[in-house]
């Protein structure tokens, strides 16, 4: 397959296939649309709260597909147990077939200053001749060169509009952003937070909801 395809499977849940890999991203709680997903090779989890790593059906994930990798922040294990499972930490790069993965991060965005911070990792995904693909998990601290595809968080208890709109013009207003972490907001929410996002940056927001897909080529 030429360019890159993108697969919105719910929340913060998404399927990147590129130079024939197939790398699943924050398999949550919060959607089943995930469930069932065959012939991936890599599995990756940004970070332990259950809406990015959902500890009832993960480990059948994982059974069905024998061959993945799995690479998580590294306190995932506290909460999830993935055997095979290997802690990514800022600086790491790996790859999985032709794809390079880089891991960029550290820490999940405040919720509240009472509420201890959890470890989270961005990936960054590359590959030779197709756009580059980032999901930074639950934080917009760290802004990797080079974006052009942005799985964008859009609503979260840690999080405003402002700083996502900051977020997205600090990594260069990516040529295109894929709302997600959004099952929080209902239709009309999604449709303001993505417009204002959207004329804010110029970005071009790409809403990939109930399981679509799209091709992005450079």
């Amino acid at each position: 397959m030429a360019g890159m395809r993108i697969t919105h499977l719910g929340h913060a849940c998404v399927l990147v296939e590129t130079v024939g890999t197939r790398i699943l991203i924050d398999p949550g709680a919060f959607s089943d649309l995930w469930h069932g997903t065959q012939g991936l090779d890599a599995v990756l989890i940004t970070h332990q709260h259950p809406d990015h790593v959902d500890p009832e059906h993960v480990p059948a994930l994982l059974e069905a597909n024998p061959g993945a990798v799995v690479r998580t922040a590294e306190d995932v294990h506290q909460t999830t147990h993935l055997p095979g499972a290997e802690a990514a930490t800022p600086g790491d790069q790996f790859t999985v077939g032709e794809v390079s993965i880089d891991v960029v991060g550290g820490q999940h965005a405040v919720i509240h200053q009472d509420m201890p911070r959890v470890h989270n990792v961005g990936f960054l995904l590359r590959a030779e001749g197709e756009p580059v693909f980032f999901h930074p998990g639950d934080a917009l601290d760290a802004t990797p060169e080079g974006v052009e595809i942005l799985a964008l968080p859009i609503m979260a208890p840690w999080s405003a509009m402002k700083e996502q709109v900051e977020f997205v013009r600090a990594l260069g207003n990516p040529r295109w952003s894929i709302p997600i972490h959004d099952e929080l907001l209902n239709d009309r929410g999604r449709e303001l937070f993505t417009r204002q996002i959207g004329n804010l940056t110029g970005t071009e927001i790409i809403s990939l909801r109930g399981g679509s897909s799209r091709d992005f080529m450079r």
